[in-house]
């Protein structure tokens, strides 16, 4: 492979990872995380349950999104393991590569990443690939900060930039703001173009504040990628619904 074509390879790992998890799947969410879905404790002298407990528990469920597989990650097939890995050519733009890349905004005090499998009828004629739901949970106003950082990187970032990880490195052609519908306290939706071997892509994410933590959507179809078809992946409405429910 001559350092063009692996350069090219390269810009786009982090989509591609999406493609091998696609065809691998991982491992069920259930088994990775043994208190979703159950009840807290009722007794009035129960220590109170961390951040990542809460949201562990806050996470759908394969039942409340019709039977969809919720699966964790394999982190051989992240971006980067940890904000601190990511830059951008435009540093207003690092919490769109955080949001695509399902790495937590701002400053958190626990995340949790689930990715949801398995496309309804409905759906089915849109295209969609793997739904990434990333909750991320934050001290008094830190979650609103974090949505702020959104919002400004969305209205700057119009023209697109490059994000890059210790060995992966995507480049964005464009960055446009999208109608979602509302939810939480706050509710946004962003859309960006990418393209690869002269086939664009187009990937959405949606946003949604409710309190102090954060629901990221994202979504791309990574075995069209791999195979060089063009794809416009959007984020289940299916699983968008039952995880704001479960926010509200």
């Amino acid at each position: 492979m001559n350092r063009a074509m692996k350069a090219t390879a390269l810009s786009t790992l982090s989509l591609l990872s999406l493609a091998a998890l696609t065809a691998c799947g991982g491992d069920s969410g259930s088994d990775g995380d043994p208190t979703a879905g159950k009840p807290e404790a009722a007794t009035s002298g129960a220590a109170q349950p961390s951040p990542a407990e809460r949201l562990a528990k806050t996470m759908v469920t394969e039942p409340e999104v019709g039977g969809l597989r919720v699966e964790t990650t394999d982190e051989k097939f992240l971006f980067a393991k940890s904000p601190d890995e990511v830059t951008t050519d435009k540093p207003v733009c690092a919490p769109l590569a955080l949001a695509m890349n399902q790495l937590p905004l701002g400053d958190p005090r626990a995340d949790l990443t689930r990715s949801v499998s398995g496309q309804v009828e409905s759906e089915r004629k849109t295209g969609i690939g793997y739904t990434y739901i990333t909750l991320t949970s934050y001290e008094a106003g830190g979650a609103e900060s974090a949505m702020a950082g959104v919002k400004k990187a969305v209205e700057a970032c119009g023209d697109g930039f490059t994000a890059k990880s210790k060995e992966n490195e995507s480049p964005y052609d464009s960055v446009t703001a999208e109608k979602v519908t509302p939810a939480g306290d706050e509710a946004l939706g962003f859309k960006s173009t990418l393209t690869f071997r002269d086939v664009q892509h187009v990937v959405h994410t949606q946003v949604v504040r409710s309190g102090d933590t954060l629901a990221v959507y994202f979504s791309a179809d990574g075995m069209a990628i791999v195979n060089g078809r063009p794809s416009d992946a959007k984020p289940s409405p299916t699983v968008v619904k039952a995880q704001n429910a479960k926010l509200a």
